[in-house]
């Protein structure tokens, strides 16, 4: 009988605490944390850290990573890193939101610190919907998308259109980068991870803001199994929410 060869295709990042997750089945916040520590660990940036979360299900995210964070109330993380930032200017700071914290509770935060240039980094995570509070239609959630507050579906003409967050922030012109990424396959995490890294660098070379929004499955909230809320962020969310490059200002053009 042959020897079979196994391959370690990932370990667990040092910044990443071995615990079991909470997260529900298909949640992909693991697969962001994983990244973020990943990051941490080889860029060195961990035994200097200092994240902000806020609420929703992303304020969980300090019991996953192995360094110093601060809790903002809801919505005004980028109002809190901003002062720790200036406060510790020496320390990398990040904030890591979800779509109804960030784009809605949080709209006049993350805009004002974007257009100030503060030097931080924000990590987006959109699953189009309020995750932590039972299912609300948040302003990402989709035309047609059924919500606890959106039986029927999400009907622009009552509710609005949902909201391009990234194209707005790459607009304003304090923000040195932002990027839209997805969670949904390997080839999709890889891409993301060097959004997040290209991100974390414009802010450790002293650059400025950076902004990457990660395309995420709610599988309990969409009523949904994972594999099928794989497949609606393939169907549904990447057409609506295009990935890419949407400002980079060490490099000429628009989206790449």
């Amino acid at each position: 009988m042959s020897e079979m060869n196994e391959k370690l295709v990932f370990d667990r990042p040092e910044s990443v605490i071995d615990r079991p997750t909470h997260y529900c089945p298909g949640c992909h916040h693991g697969v962001a944390h994983r990244l973020v520590g990943e990051l941490l660990d080889e860029m060195g940036l961990a035994e200097k850290v200092l994240m902000t979360t806020s609420i929703g299900c992303s304020v969980f995210l300090y019991n996953y990573l192995n360094v110093d964070a601060v809790e903002a109330p809801h919505g005004r993380a980028p109002a809190v890193a901003t002062g720790v930032k200036r406060a510790r200017p020496d320390h990398f700071v990040f904030t890591y939101q979800g779509d109804g914290d960030l784009a809605s509770i949080g709209m006049a935060e993350i805009m004002h610190a974007a257009n100030r240039g503060e030097k931080i980094s924000v990590i987006f995570v959109n699953n189009t919907v309020y995750g932590m509070t039972g299912g609300q239609m948040a302003p990402t959630t989709l035309i047609g998308q059924a919500t606890t507050t959106t039986p029927a579906g999400r009907c622009q003409t009552h509710e609005g259109a949902p909201i391009r967050m990234t194209e707005i922030i790459a607009s304003l012109g304090g923000v040195a980068y932002a990027a839209r990424g997805s969670l949904d396959c390997v080839k999709n995490i890889r891409k993301a991870k060097k959004y997040i890294k290209k991100a974390f660098e414009f802010q450790a070379n002293g650059t400025g803001f950076g902004f990457v929004e990660l395309l995420s499955a709610c599988p309990t909230n969409w009523k949904m199994t994972p594999v099928k809320a794989n497949e609606r962020i393939q169907n549904e969310m990447i057409p609506y929410f295009p990935l890419g490059v949407y400002k980079d200002v060490s490099e000429e053009g628009g989206i790449c």
